[in-house]
């Protein structure tokens, strides 16, 4: 397997804020790759480092072999990306948005005519092709997005939270999309995303970041492995109170997060009435009990301590705090 996306120490600075700290890693040819995260992780600081619209402070890296600071040119002949925010112009229709690309990529007319009817075809938009974007909806123009941004047949595409806001029915519709390209096309495709089923469903390997660092990096499957077994989530009006009770050696790992407390351990059914048990000994109120297999989510918890949700909270609290000294 070839690597794709070779990434060496790469770091983005502004002023006091790291937003990327030092992230190495090797991505392989034809590799669906996930970086998962809350917002401001520093997943589309990294993106747009790789894509060549930001020069990294330091380190280093290439984009199908070649060097994102010294041949910029290049790598963007060999990337395709959809932003996170749309890029389209509403006022023309699909196909002129796509032939407008094709242009600026100077893919020769009938090749780039050719290719557009393949990938309208492929998105399923080759009836409205004619239709001006503004009344397409959430989904047609990210299914539109994504087709315009294979047009010039690239080696890595990019999607920079390509589901933002779509309905989970349209969601669905655009992952089945986004493996038929790896699987068909052998592209490279680098995701980012703050939806955990996302990544789980879409990657071979997820990266998750956390305040610019990679905390966690292996498939999705051995990152849920990883934690061990099943997750059993109690809902307490004392929750340090469970976490005293439950010492037993067959428990993996207990921590209180909120008013919930959440237990790791394996063959978590044989041992939900021994819990119960206990926690009625030493008197400790329990309001639910919940068991399920691992998540992401559950992996996200584990090596930060918080979940997604509370990591934006915390960093939307951050930025306020460092937009105020700035303008002070």
């Amino acid at each position: 397997m070839t690597i794709a996306l070779h990434i060496d120490n790469l770091t983005k600075r502004f002023n006091e804020l790291v937003a990327v700290d030092k992230i190495s890693l090797d991505i392989d040819h034809g590799e669906i790759f996930g970086l998962l995260g809350p917002n401001g992780a520093g997943k589309t600081t990294t993106i747009s480092m790789l894509s060549t619209m930001l020069k990294p402070t330091s380190g280093s890296a290439t984009v199908n072999g070649i060097d994102i600071e010294r041949n910029e040119d290049g790598v963007r002949k060999s990337i395709g990306i959809v932003f996170q925010d749309q890029s389209l112009d509403e006022e023309l229709t699909a196909w002129e948005n796509m032939d407008f690309h094709g242009r600026l990529y100077r893919v020769p007319a009938d090749l780039r005519k050719q290719r557009i009817t393949e990938l309208l075809n492929l998105v399923e938009l080759e009836n409205r092709k004619d239709d001006i974007v503004k009344t397409f909806s959430g989904g047609m123009r990210r299914r539109l997005e994504i087709a315009r941004g294979l047009l010039h047949h690239p080696a890595v595409l990019f999607l920079d939270e390509p589901t933002l806001g779509l309905d989970p029915q349209t969601r669905n519709h655009l992952w089945q999309y986004i493996a038929t390209l790896a699987k068909e096309k052998g592209i490279t495709i680098i995701l980012t995303t703050h939806y955990m089923e996302e990544a789980d469903q879409l990657c071979n390997r997820v990266a998750i970041i956390d305040h610019g660092k990679i905390i966690a990096l292996d498939a999705p499957k051995n990152l849920k492995d990883g934690i061990g077994g099943d997750v059993v989530t109690i809902r307490s009006p004392d929750p340090a109170a469970v976490v005293a009770a439950l010492s037993e050696p067959w428990i993996t790992r207990v921590e209180q997060h909120n008013d919930e407390v959440v237990i790791n351990l394996k063959n978590a059914e044989q041992h939900i009435s021994a819990i119960v048990t206990l926690l009625n000994s030493k008197q400790v109120s329990i309001e639910s009990l919940a068991i399920h297999k691992p998540t992401l989510e559950d992996v996200f918890l584990f090596f930060t301590g918080k979940t997604i949700r509370d990591e934006e909270a915390d960093h939307k609290t951050n930025m306020r705090m460092y937009q105020r000294m700035v303008r002070h």
